[in-house]
């Protein structure tokens, strides 16, 4: 195996993990020898993922995970460690997305949503991440953001406000932490066929070749494209790359 892909003895946590990225993340970081941690509030989904890895059952753990429950988040990564000895990586990957509505339009409960899942779900599972890679001496975390963490997105107010918290979050994070070996970082995917996009204005066929002409290369990323990059961002052998929130978006961060 190409060391740069190989993470034999690598504890790698993943929120989000019953479908979409999370789910493609896990299959990839198996067949590359990590051990993984696993959480999502679909427990369903998440034991179909669990299935899926074809790796020995004691390469995985999987638990129900709140997100927005602080409470869970300590106990994920508490898992990890009492399982594995270490956590080498966070991928922070459950979110939400909300039905289009302009700022005027938006409603508290949306807005609620987004901050309790998009914004304290990254925050809390940061906060005990660090501290256990603190302990180990070194550690990674991967947020998952959007191009709408970094940019602006029609009628998608309330869930840009939460991407750029996360982006926010990573660079404080990187700046924070990084002289003690642990750093953190962040994907924005442009649209990808996942299960957040199941809302109103974006589910539709009609809706994706709609939003597929946004991108120079005119069609929405796949899933697996978007995991291919975060497998080269958690890499053990990138170790210098801190405080960056890269854009996977076909293009579109070029106009």
């Amino acid at each position: 195996m190409d060391p740069l892909l190989d993470f034999t003895d690598h504890t790698v946590l993943i929120t989000g993990a019953a479908s979409g990225f999370g789910r493609l993340l896990a299959i990839g970081l198996a067949s590359r020898g990590a051990n993984l941690v696993l959480g999502d509030i679909d427990e369903a989904g998440l034991a179909e993922t669990v299935k899926q890895l074809n790796v020995p059952a004691q390469r995985v753990t999987s638990m129900k995970n709140d997100v927005s429950s602080e409470a869970e988040c300590a106990t994920m990564v508490k898992t990890a460690v009492d399982t594995f000895g270490k956590l080498d990586s966070a991928v922070n990957n459950a979110g939400v997305a909300h039905d289009p509505a302009a700022i005027h339009e938006l409603t508290e409960a949306i807005l609620d949503r987004q901050i309790d899942i998009n914004v304290k779900g990254v925050m809390y599972g940061m906060k005990y991440q660090i501290q256990a890679m603190l302990a180990n001496g070194k550690g990674h975390i991967l947020n998952v953001s959007s191009m709408a963490g970094i940019g602006g997105a029609p009628k998608g107010g309330a869930y840009v406000a939460a991407k750029h918290a996360v982006a926010g979050l990573t660079r404080t994070a990187a700046i924070e932490y990084g002289r003690l070996n642990v750093r953190c970082n962040a994907i924005c995917p442009f649209f990808s066929p996942t299960n957040i996009l199941n809302v109103d204005g974006f589910n539709s066929e009609k809706d994706r070749a709609r939003m597929a002409m946004g991108s120079p290369m005119k069609r929405l990323g796949d899933p697996q494209e978007m995991v291919n990059v975060m497998l080269m961002m958690l890499s053990p052998g990138n170790t210098y790359m801190n405080g960056q929130t890269i854009a996977v978006d076909g293009g579109v961060s070029a106009w």
